[in-house]
């Protein structure tokens, strides 16, 4: 899939460093809102084990999303308190982290990657959160089809839970 000039398609393991240039840009001590650092390997994992959808630019990476089963992502404390907040129905799939660039923002390309990842996983519920304060990706993940359903506090830090049922 193609939008304007940004390429969307599956990732490759070449995809990685882009990613981690990414995430890494867009954690919270450089004024990003990502709440966990992911490894390479743990992209590698979850290249292989379901999807991890990229949006490229130029051969940039510019955006991510990636979905996984519950049990890749148990192991993180915020995942934790999240599936106690709200238990993922049978056959959910933890969507994200999805990432997209600052300068990429605006133009829609959050839901294409929503899009690319849900038509390779339909009829499946999709579980993840947003910070409580993140009115811009609240916004976006409602105009996706999200609904909000419960909330946690992580860390000190007000979270939401948001699904999309398949």
């Amino acid at each position: 899939m193609t939008t304007a000039d940004t390429e969307i398609a599956l990732a490759t393991r070449g995809d990685i460093p882009g990613i981690l240039t990414l995430q890494d840009a867009n954690q919270l001590e450089r004024g990003g809102t990502l709440t966990v650092r992911l490894p390479f390997e743990w992209f590698a994992a979850a290249i292989t084990a379901l999807t991890v959808v990229v949006a490229r630019r130029d051969g940039t990476i510019v955006g991510y999303v990636a979905a996984t089963e519950p049990a890749a992502q148990a192991h993180l404390p915020v995942i934790q308190a999240m599936l106690r907040a709200y238990p993922a129905g049978r056959g959910a799939y933890i969507y994200g982290p999805i990432c997209v660039a600052e300068s990429e923002r605006g133009r829609g390309l959050a839901g294409a990657l929503f899009d690319a990842l849900r038509a390779r996983l339909p009829g499946r519920e999709t579980i993840t959160f947003i910070r409580s304060d993140n009115a811009a990706s609240r916004h976006a993940h409602a105009k996706m089809g999200m609904r909000e359903v419960a909330e946690f506090t992580h860390d000190g830090v007000a979270q939401v839970v948001v699904v999309y049922e398949g």
